[in-house]
């Protein structure tokens, strides 16, 4: 299926999902965030897929939300219901039969850590990098992010993470049950290939009743379908002054720190 800013495949009982803006570090816009819920209701389409891989390409997984879009006019279309594209995407994501798989190196970034804590395993290379700077933003974590979090690493440690958008490392994820596997760089590919070739041995019916059954027993727990009202908080964010007095200064702080050319 043809996407302007991923590419999406499918081979028999494998698919894969790649963010290909890499010129960009992988921003999701509301267009990708659009391609991505389309994509996952498309993957649903294939009977015999089971397991696909989510991955960015280039030099990081994802930058995270398009900041360079905040606060702008949409032409013909709602804010309300653009504030909400995220919450769609990690919905559909969600509701995807298939097991997911997020393949993350690189930059991991605020929407881009919501994209793979959607996905039903994380395996991350060593040099990774993540960070949630939503709240220095001036907005607060939206996209179903929080309950997602609260899912995989408890209220305390989201708490913390999420309030003072620090940056972590991959060695951190996986002691707080975020990250499934650890892996150098250059094993990567071969470490998500192994998993893969032994998930989809497994018998269909079983393999995603099991990911079905889990997914059920979580919501039941944590229910990210309560964060229906996100994008409310995303557009009051957006108003906010002090907000967005702190966006600017976190802005300016990262164009300066990127590289020329």
């Amino acid at each position: 299926m043809e996407f302007d800013t991923i590419e999406v495949s499918v081979d028999g009982d494998r698919g894969t999902l790649t963010l290909n803006r890499p010129e960009k570090l992988n921003p999701l816009s509301s267009a990708t965030l659009l391609e991505i819920e389309t994509a996952a209701r498309w993957l649903d389409t294939h009977d015999d897929l089971k397991v696909v891989v989510v991955s960015g390409r280039g030099r990081t997984f994802s930058a995270g939300a398009d900041v360079s879009s905040f606060g702008a006019a949409v032409v013909d279309r709602d804010p309300r219901d653009d504030a909400d594209s995220g919450w769609r995407m990690a919905r559909a994501m969600d509701e995807l039969r298939a097991v997911t798989v997020a393949k993350v190196h690189g930059w991991c970034v605020g929407g881009g850590l919501v994209l793979a804590a959607v996905c039903d395993l994380r395996v991350a290379a060593s040099t990774a990098r993540f960070s949630i700077p939503e709240v220095e933003l001036g907005i607060p974590l939206a996209w179903g992010g929080i309950p997602r979090l609260v899912r995989e690493i408890g209220p305390a440690l989201t708490k913390e993470l999420v309030m003072t958008c620090r940056e972590f490392g991959p060695d951190e994820a996986h002691a707080a049950g975020f990250l499934n596997r650890v892996v150098p760089e250059d094993r990567l590919c071969a470490e998500v290939d192994e998993l893969v070739a032994t998930l989809v041995r497994m018998p269909k019916l079983a393999l995603l009743a099991t990911k079905a059954h889990t997914n059920a027993v979580t919501e039941a727990m944590v229910a990210a379908g309560r964060s229906w009202s996100d994008a409310d908080g995303l557009l009051a964010g957006l108003r906010d002054s002090e907000g967005g007095e702190s966006r600017r200064r976190y802005l300016e702080r990262v164009r300066s720190k990127a590289p020329s050319g």
